[in-house]
């Protein structure tokens, strides 16, 4: 009798260690996915400025360099979306954005074609010409919602 318990026990190991295995897959792809908020998506940057409209956000907060507008179905209002040169938050929208116009007219391809429109507020017609003309149309923005553990910090 003791060998029959013997086999069973070394038997039993295995299958023990391949449930533990598993266990710790899957909770680390879980964790992988809880933490995992900033999103890097293909984004057409266009620049609005502040004689060109409203001084004030859809959101109500007064619009000033720092600020963009996005698809709030997209990008949440309050979140970051980081540029290579600065991160911006997202605090208004529009028809354009929302519509994707621009993306739909310059894009070639099909990712370029579904691209996000992002709309980066300047204080002066100037400054936003001057961002323009040395910037591609077309960014990789990163997305941090606000409140999230990987939030960058001002620039």
């Amino acid at each position: 009798m003791a060998c029959s318990t013997r086999d069973s026990t070394t038997s039993e190991q295995p299958q023990n260690t391949m449930k533990l295995f598993y266990t710790v897959i899957f909770f680390s792809l879980l964790a992988s996915a809880a933490f995992a908020r900033e999103e890097s998506i293909l984004a057409r940057v266009t620049s609005y400025w502040a004689g060109e409209g409203s001084k004030f956000a859809s959101t109500g907060q007064r619009l000033h360099s720092g600020h963009c507008a996005v698809d709030p179905r997209r990008i949440p209002y309050g979140s970051k979306v980081v540029f290579p040169d600065r991160a911006c938050t997202a605090v208004d929208t529009g028809p354009a954005v929302i519509s994707r116009k621009a993306a739909r007219l310059c894009g070639r391809t099909a990712s370029q074609l579904k691209a996000i429109v992002i709309d980066r507020f300047f204080e002066t017609k100037r400054e936003a010409m001057a961002w323009t003309n040395t910037h591609p149309q077309l960014h990789d923005a990163s997305d941090c919602p606000a409140g999230s553990h990987s939030e960058p910090p001002e620039l």
